[in-house]
């Protein structure tokens, strides 16, 4: 009973804690649902409730939500056709120079996406493939995948060497073990990596303004804000129901996958 009081102020701190960092998120909503003429007032409700900043979205944004919804998917599908291979192969196979490949990873984490962006422009500029999708995708893979090996070798490396071991007395081969022994064990991984990525996908800004000149139809969402965004004007209320249509899609995958997200991040973290 003694430290109850502590732990009533330790949770008052972090339910007030809590309030502000969720306040931002709150005051999106509040002004997607307010007429244009009343939010200047700075009403802490939705004192003139209007749904049309929410129809407006759907006339407008829906081609935009589409494209970022067909790129994060293709991004996760390539991180993960390279990631966990090459997870598996650093973390259960013999690889010349290991130690310089992990390194490598951890400092492709480090560039900055507007110097990959410059540098990828010049390519797509070479190759033809700038304002397409697939070039988008390839881009924003180049993000995710360092991370995704990484995570996929700590767990891989974490599997018993007698399961492997088991695998190959049975006459498994080496692609055998890892997409029939390795893979159904790394789910969690797998999840998580998948999770992550598609994150950055959606929330790409860098990738998309730059290698996206044309515009049109194959915008993301993060491109379509911009609509609503002028040197003299701004429509807010637009602008903020954009926000928390592009915010539901990851919000939902993020309370789906929660539990394989606190799997998968803490895999490899222990070992016995």
């Amino acid at each position: 009973m003694t430290d109850s009081p502590r732990t009533w102020w330790k949770t008052g701190v972090g339910l007030v804690l809590t309030a502000l960092m969720l306040f931002p998120l709150y005051w999106m909503v509040n002004v997607s649902l307010t007429r244009r003429s009343a939010i200047r007032s700075g009403d802490l409700y939705p004192r003139a409730f209007t749904l049309d900043n929410y129809r407006l979205v759907l006339q407008d944004q829906l081609p935009y939500l589409g494209t970022s919804l067909v790129v994060g998917l293709g991004t996760v599908l390539l991180t993960l056709l390279v990631s966990a291979p090459a997870g598996y192969a650093l973390s259960s196979l013999f690889v010349p120079g290991r130690r310089a490949l992990n390194f490598c990873l951890i400092v492709a984490q480090m560039i900055p996406a507007v110097v990959m962006a410059l540098g990828f422009y010049t390519v797509y500029t070479d190759l033809g493939v700038l304002d397409t999708l697939p070039g988008l995708v390839v881009a924003d893979s180049t993000v995710a995948i360092p991370f995704g090996v990484m995570l996929f070798s700590a767990f891989m490396a974490g599997i018993p060497r007698e399961l492997l071991n088991a695998a190959a007395v049975d006459g498994a081969n080496t692609w055998v073990t890892f997409t029939r022994v390795v893979l159904p064990i790394s789910r969690n991984s797998a999840v998580t990596v998948a999770l992550f990525a598609f994150l950055w996908a959606w929330s790409d800004f860098i990738f998309a303004s730059t290698l996206n000149r044309e515009g049109g139809k194959l915008r993301p969402i993060t491109m379509g804000l911009y609509d609503y965004i002028g040197s003299q004007n701004q429509e807010w209320g637009a602008l903020m129901a954009t926000a928390v249509a592009a915010s539901i899609p990851t919000a939902i995958l993020l309370v789906v996958a929660q539990r394989y997200v606190a799997a998968g991040v803490t895999a490899g973290a222990v070992k016995d």
